[in-house]
Parts: structure tokens; sequence; C-alpha cells
């Protein structure tokens, strides 16, 4: 099976995690601050069938454990877990952890809060790089 390659990760996108099989980094088009991609190295398309329930739940320990890290990390009410692709493009499957800030409106969470459509996170590649030090020194913290 071809592997997600560290390399292709995009510029800006800070690795939070990498155990070899999954890898965990941090969007470049972050919604809400902190927003992370989580997705196996190995490629599969399918998160139900194309996994064997030893691999489905490998990768969704990764998932918790980078979700408590992110809560650790930044101020959380909840936190939002998704898997989302189409075979029409983004067909690798990955796992979207993003935390709602508290105080954000009702009528702008769940999928509102998640659409770059609605804003994205600014930052500057110095602090991408200390918010991603953050979370694997939480990472590390577990």
């Amino acid at each position: 099976m071809p592997l997600v390659e560290q390399s292709s990760v995009e510029p800006g996108e800070e690795i939070v995690y990498d155990d070899g099989t999954h890898i965990g980094f941090l969007a470049r088009f972050a919604a809400l601050p902190g927003y992370i991609l989580v997705a196996p190295k190995a490629h599969v398309e399918h998160v139900v069938r194309d996994l064997d329930e030893d691999q489905f739940i490998a990768v969704m320990r990764v998932v918790r454990r980078v979700a408590l890290a992110l809560e650790a990390s930044v101020p959380c009410e909840r936190t939002y877990l998704l898997s989302l692709g189409s075979q029409q493009g983004n067909t690798h499957l990955h796992w979207h952890i993003a935390a709602l800030p508290p105080g954000v409106p009702y009528e702008q969470q769940q999928y509102h809060a998640l659409m770059a459509e609605n804003g994205i996170i600014e930052h500057t590649s110095e602090e991408a790089a200390a918010l991603a030090a953050t979370i694997r020194h939480a990472l590390d913290a577990r």
C-alpha cells in the first residue's frame, strides 16, 4: 500500500504525531484553533470496510490520544471528531479533530465552526510551530 510520507505534508502543516503507522498534523487552513488531521500512513480510503477491527481500533486510539492532547493545549468546550472525504477528491482516510473554543454562540458551532468558508485561523509559522510543540508536549505527558 502507498504511504503518506512526511514529505507530502504541506508546508505550514506542523506534525504533532507520528508513530510510523499514523500521522497527525495541524491543518493549514484551520477553522478552529489547533485543528488537527490524523491519518494512517498506509493508503486507506474507507473508514469502515478498508480497515479490519484491529486497524480501526488502532487509528481510533490515536485519534483519542491526539484529541486529549489538543484539549490539554487549547481552551475547549467540546471536541469535534469527523472522518470526511470523497471518491471525487480527498480519498485518503483522515480524521478531523477540532476543539470548539468556549463561548462560541450555538449558531456558529458544529458544521458552521468547521467550515473554512466561515473563516480560518490566521497564524504565523512560528505560532503554528509553538502550538504544535505544545500539543506534542501534551502527548508526551500522557
